[in-house]
């Protein structure tokens, strides 16, 4: 046996044991009420999608060209710097996300936080989560649920800075006509989520 091979040997009861050892820090950490927020990245057919959530509820999903270290120091400048990986944490969040891609859930029903949503923004999102599944609805509507009737440039800024896409979700709202509009993950992502859905007809492009 090389000396390599014996290396490699050695690297993986090493490697179990630095697992164990993050288990018994986190677990320590949540006891101690040391955790604000807390992330891990979930498998979606977008490939691996970050999720966020502190104790009031879903903070923050981002889509997997964003950078994960931009999504933490944002998380640590608007909400908290106690910030750790814990998939238990988000296990609720990536169990819906699953049922939600194989077709099997229509709802959500994981809390929401919006710490990180204020004023008109917040308005805008808090009628767009409750567009119903195979429905939608246009950024004019929004604007005047919102209260800003004239506003409906500004409803389209707050859909594409919607911290919690999906959840909250923004892929059902279009132009009025129905075009499709604008989408932070991009417009073939929101016509994949209209078609699973069912909302997408063949007078969408």
């Amino acid at each position: 046996m090389t000396d390599i091979e014996t290396a490699l040997r050695r690297q993986v009861p090493d490697e179990e044991a630095a697992a164990r050892a993050a288990e018994v820090v986190i677990r320590r950490a949540a006891e101690a009420g040391l955790i604000d927020v807390a992330y891990a990245a979930v498998d979606t057919p977008f490939g691996r999608m970050l999720v966020a959530v502190t104790d009031r509820g879903l903070v923050r999903v981002t889509f997997p060209e964003t950078p994960e270290e931009a999504v933490l120091v944002g998380l640590a400048r608007h909400l908290s710097p106690r910030i750790l990986r814990d998939a238990r944490r988000t296990d609720a969040v990536r169990r819906e996300l699953d049922e939600y891609f194989e077709g099997k859930r229509r709802r959500f029903s994981v809390a929401v936080d919006w710490s990180l949503v204020h004023g008109f923004h917040r308005r805008v999102l808090d009628h767009t989560v409750r567009i119903p599944f195979g429905q939608v609805s246009t950024y004019r509507d929004l604007a005047v649920q919102a209260g800003s009737p004239l506003a409906s440039r500004a409803a389209g800024n707050a859909l594409a800075t919607n911290p919690i896409p999906l959840v909250v979700p923004c892929h059902r709202v279009l132009r009025t006509g129905g075009a499709l509009g604008g989408y932070g993950g991009g417009l073939d992502r929101k016509r994949f989520l209209l078609q699973l859905e069912g909302a997408m007809t063949a007078t969408l492009p």
